[in-house]
């Protein structure tokens, strides 16, 4: 690779940490993402893992990590991976894991993984839904969270309960150009 090729690992991080502050915080969709990251709280964590197995492993890892973390030194972890899990349905299906891998090791209540997908799709909604775009990210990513730093930061929010409406109603209000801008990765898919 010449110098001025950036390595994989820099550019998934550089269109993750984009999409974050542009789609994420930029749109509002997440009230409480800017603070952690201007912060520098926000880890973002490449697997290259290529089957379900390693993936666990690597997850366990990572949560591991975080939990040996203050939320003062680090208040979340994205996950993303670069490996596979490239179709929602298999992404969708492998959640059911990540779901078995925090009641195993006693972390359910402890931490929640938000889910994020190139193709996201929400049950009963077609594709084409600008409401997917919520949840739309330049690639699959597994976002670890803290369940007490989210309980706090929906405490201080006026009506939380809103927020997924709020959501949805932004992203049905971007005009096509935004669209594009903010989601190229989805208009480069052959």
């Amino acid at each position: 690779m010449s110098s001025t090729t950036p390595e994989p690992n820099a550019t998934q991080i550089q269109l993750t940490r984009q999409w974050l502050e542009q789609v994420v915080i930029g749109l509002g969709l997440c009230p409480f993402a800017a603070q952690p990251l201007l912060e520098n709280r926000v880890r973002i964590q490449i697997c290259d893992s290529t089957t379900e197995g390693r993936l666990l492993e690597a997850l366990h890892a990572e949560l591991d990590w975080l939990d040996q973390q203050s939320a003062a030194e680090l208040e979340t972890t994205l996950l993303v991976l670069s490996g596979m899990l490239a179709d929602f349905a298999d992404y969708n299906q492998f959640l059911n894991r990540v779901d078995a891998l925090l009641a195993a090791f006693s972390w359910q209540g402890k931490y929640q993984v938000a889910s994020f997908h190139p193709q996201y799709c929400f049950a009963g909604v077609v594709p084409e839904a600008a409401e997917n775009l919520t949840n739309r990210a330049p690639y699959p990513i597994l976002h670890l969270i803290r369940e007490d730093s989210l309980s706090a930061a929906l405490a201080r929010t006026d009506r939380p309960e809103d927020i997924p409406a709020q959501n949805i109603r932004r992203v049905n209000a971007l005009r096509t150009e935004e669209v594009r801008r903010l989601f190229p990765w989805l208009f480069s898919i052959t």
